[in-house]
């Protein structure tokens, strides 16, 4: 097939599971995380670093699943969080989503939510943890 954009590059056999063959063979496959090269994740995983507030959280969840398919939950734990690791950050299964993008983007917006203590603040209030409802 060829895509009328860059794709990621094929991983080595064995080391991933993410069907990239597979996709790409489908003629009704949703190849928009295709466009997701070794380059454009350094530049998202950097940009999921440096987020700022959680509506720019939110924001980044939109755009990744928009322009990428990359569908993100991020929701805290029902048994209470008391450290980060509380908070769980998955990112849906689907084929062409690379191994080692499913570790980097949570570990991303893990060192996101260290830097920045009031996003998790804010999540755990939008989820109604911290009492904010009246």
């Amino acid at each position: 097939m060829d895509a009328p954009f860059p794709i990621r590059k094929e991983c080595p056999p064995g080391a991933c599971i993410c069907d990239r063959d597979r996709l790409l063979a489908d003629p009704q496959g949703d190849v928009r995380i295709l466009r997701l090269t070794k380059e454009e994740e350094k530049r998202l995983v950097a940009r999921l670093e440096s987020i700022s507030s959680f509506d720019d959280l939110r924001h980044m969840e939109t755009r990744m699943q928009a322009q990428l398919g990359i569908v993100l939950h991020i929701t805290p734990s029902i048994y209470g969080v008391r450290t980060l690791r509380g908070i769980s950050i998955e990112i849906e299964e689907r084929p062409g989503l690379c191994r080692k993008t499913r570790e980097a983007i949570p570990a991303a917006i893990r060192r996101c939510f260290e830097k920045n203590p009031e996003i998790v603040y804010a999540l755990l209030d939008s989820h109604d943890l911290l009492g904010g409802a009246a």
